[in-house]
C-alpha cells in the first residue's frame, strides 16, 4: 500500500502535524496578507524539519469578523489568500513532499452574511438556522439576537453575534420553546447532508481531511452530548466509506469522548471540560498572555521556578488514554491560535528545549504552532483584529503574527509597507528567525529537526509505543517502548535521582548524565538515552 493509500487510522499514527494561520505565514503577493502562494513557497522548510501533515486555519470566504471562523461560502477560498486553483496547487506541491493538507472546518456555524442565513433571515419557514418568536423578547433565554431581515424574532449565535449556529436540533423537546426542533427535523437533516458535500468538495481535489472547529457545539441541549456523538459517528461512516485515507480531528477539548464519537483524534486544549482544559495548562500556562479570568491560577510544570508538577497531565492523559485505547489519538500542541505561545511572558528562549523534547517524544500526537519551532513569542498589547481580544486579558492576537524567517524588511514576511502587514511583527530586534537558526547548528529550530528525525525514525519514540513513567517530578523521567528512556528537567535547579539502569547510552541529550546508577540533570537539561 502506498503511503498516500494508507487509511487515516494509520498515517496518524506517524502523523507530525504543524498549525499554519494562513494569514501570518507568507505572503507572496505584497499585500501584507499570508497566501497560499507564500505558503507553497516555504514548503522546503517544513519538509526539512520533518513535518508531515499541514492544519491550515479556516480559508473559506468570509467576511473576517473572526478571523475566517465566520463562513460566507464553504465551497470557495477567500479571494485574500488566492484562487480555488492556487489552494489545489498547494496541496500537490505539499504532496510531492510527502506532506498532507488538512483543511479547518466550520461546522456549527456560520457567518450572518452566508447566503443560507440571508434566505432564512427572510423565509420564516426555513430551519436552517435557530430562530425563535416569543410573544415577550424578555422570556428569551441569553444570547438570542434581533433578526437583521423581515423574518421576525430572534436567532441563536455559536459564538459572536455574526455566527448564527447552524440548526442540527435539540436533543430534549420544551413546550415552553417551540423553536427546539429533534434532530430529524427537516432543517437538521439538510444541514448533516451539507456537511458530507461541503467535505467530499475538498478531499475529491486533494485534501487529507479536517480539524472541525466547535465540535462539540451542533446539537443543543445535549446532557452527554449523546446526540451530537450520534451525529459524528454517521458522518464518520460515511468518511471511512467514501474517503477511508481522510483524517477527521475535532477541537473538541475532550479525546475520551470525541475518539468515540467517530474523530480519528482529538487536541488536549485550553478549554473544553473542566479536566482536559487544565491538562494543557497545567503543562504550559503561566498566566500571561491568553488568559481567561475564570480560569484558577496554576504553576505550570514547564516552569522554571519549579513549583509545577506533570501529574495533572499525567493523571488525565491516562484516563484518555486508557478510554480510547487504539481507536484514536490524543494531540497535543504547543500552542494555537488561540492559546499562548510557549514563549510566553516569563518563559525564555533557553526554556524551549525541554519542553520540545518533553512534546516531540511523549506518546500524542505533536501539533507544532507555526513559529514555535524557531521559538517565536507570543507578542502582547496589540489592538483587537479580527475578533481576537475575547476579554481584558485575553487578545489571540499576540499568537497570531507575521512569522519570522529572516532578518529582511518585515522578517521576509512581506514586501508590504510596515503598517500594512496583517498584524504588527514581534517588535523586539532579537526576535528570532527562521535564517539564522538555520545557519546556527545549535539553534532550537535543529534541535527541533533532530527530534521529529528522531520520532519518525524510532518507532519507540511514536504516538503507539508503551510508555513507562518513572519519576513525576523534577526532572520528568519516562522510557518509551522498553529501550528509551528521556529525562526532561524543565526548572533552574538541577535534580538528582536514581536511575533504573547503570548505564545508558546517549541519544540526544545536554545536561542530562545517566551512569553508576544515578541520573543527573543540570537545570533545563534533556536527555534521549538507549538503555
Amino acid at each position: 500500500m502506498s503511503p498516500t493509500a494508507r487509511p487515516a487510522t494509520e498515517w496518524l499514527a506517524d502523523a507530525v502535524l504543524y498549525q499554519i494561520y494562513p494569514q501570518s505565514f507568507a505572503d507572496s503577493d505584497g499585500d501584507g496578507i499570508g497566501d497560499f502562494a507564500g505558503i507553497e513557497s516555504r514548503l522546503d522548510h517544513l519538509a526539512w524539519l520533518g513535518v508531515n501533515t499541514v492544519w491550515l486555519n479556516p480559508c473559506f470566504a468570509s467576511p473576517f469578523r473572526d478571523a475566517g471562523y465566520d463562513v460566507s461560502d464553504y465551497f470557495s477560498v477567500a479571494p485574500r489568500y488566492g484562487t480555488d486553483a492556487d489552494l489545489v496547487r498547494l496541496v500537490e506541491a505539499a504532496r510531492s513532499r510527502g506532506i498532507r493538507v488538512l483543511l479547518d472546518l466550520v461546522a456549527g456555524h456560520t457567518s450572518d452574511e452566508h447566503p443560507w442565513f440571508t434566505a432564512s433571515a427572510a423565509d420564516p419557514a426555513d430551519q436552517r438556522y435557530i430562530w425563535a418568536d416569543p410573544r415577550d423578547p424578555a422570556t428569551l433565554p441569553a444570547g438570542f439576537v434581533a433578526s437583521p431581515g423581515p423574518r421576525p424574532g430572534f436567532y441563536l449565535p455559536n459564538f459572536f453575534a455574526s455566527q448564527p449556529a447552524l440548526n442540527f436540533g435539540y436533543a430534549r423537546p420544551d413546550p415552553a420553546e417551540p423553536w427546539r426542533l429533534p434532530v430529524d427535523a427537516e432543517g437538521p437533516l439538510a444541514n448533516r447532508q451539507a456537511l458530507r458535500e461541503v467535505m467530499d468538495h475538498w478531499l475529491s481535489i486533494g485534501l487529507s481531511g479536517f480539524r472541525v472547529d466547535m465540535a462539540a457545539s451542533l446539537v443543543k441541549d445535549d446532557p452527554g452530548q449523546q446526540e451530537t456523538v450520534k451525529l459524528w459517528r454517521e458522518l464518520r461512516g460515511w468518511l471511512d466509506a467514501r474517503h477511508p485515507q481522510a483524517a477527521l480531528l475535532s477541537e473538541w477539548g475532550d479525546p475520551a469522548t470525541s475518539v468515540p464519537a467517530g474523530f480519528h483524534g482529538d487536541f488536549f486544549l485550553q478549554f473544553g471540560p473542566v479536566r482536559d482544559g487544565i491538562a494543557l495548562r497545567s503543562l504550559w500556562n503561566n498566566f500571561e498572555g491568553t488568559v481567561n479570568e475564570q480560569w484558577q491560577p496554576l504553576s505550570p510544570y514547564f516552569g522554571a521556578e519549579g513549583l509545577g508538577s506533570p501529574q495533572t497531565f499525567l493523571d488525565i492523559w491516562r484516563s484518555v488514554t486508557d478510554t480510547i485505547g487504539d481507536t484514536g489519538y490524543a494531540c497535543l500542541p504547543t500552542a494555537n491560535h488561540d492559546f499562548s505561545r510557549l514563549a510566553c511572558g516569563p518563559r525564555t528562549a533557553e526554556q524551549l528545549p525541554a519542553a520540545f523534547a518533553f512534546h516531540l517524544t511523549w506518546p500524542t500526537v505533536p501539533a507544532i504552532y507555526y513559529g514555535d519551532e524557531i521559538g517565536m513569542r507570543y507578542v502582547p498589547g496589540l489592538p483587537d483584529h479580527e475578533g481576537s481580544r475575547l476579554g481584558p486579558r485575553y487578545n489571540r492576537a499576540g499568537s497570531r503574527t507575521p512569522m519570522q524567517w529572516d532578518d529582511t524588511a518585515n522578517a521576509g514576511f512581506s514586501t508590504a509597507p510596515a503598517e500594512g502587514l496583517y498584524l504588527p511583527l514581534d517588535p523586539d530586534p532579537a526576535r528570532p528567525n527562521v535564517a539564522a537558526q538555520r545557519a546556527d547548528d545549535g539553534s532550537l529550530l535543529h534541535l527541533v529537526r533532530r527530534l521529529i528525525e528522531l520520532r519518525t525514525s524510532r518507532p519507540e519514540l511514536g504516538s503507539r509505543a508503551a510508555t513507562e513513567v518513572l519519576h513525576d517530578g523534577y526532572p520528568l523521567v519516562y522510557v518509551r517502548g522498553g529501550n528509551h528512556l528521556v529525562v526532561v528537567n524543565p526548572r533552574r535547579a538541577a535534580a538528582e535521582l536514581d536511575a533504573p539502569v547503570d548505564h545508558a547510552a546517549p541519544v540526544l541529550a545536554r545536561g542530562v548524565e545517566v551512569g553508576d546508577g544515578r541520573i543527573r540533570a543540570d537545570g533545563l537539561g534533556y536527555g534521549i538515552f538507549e538503555i
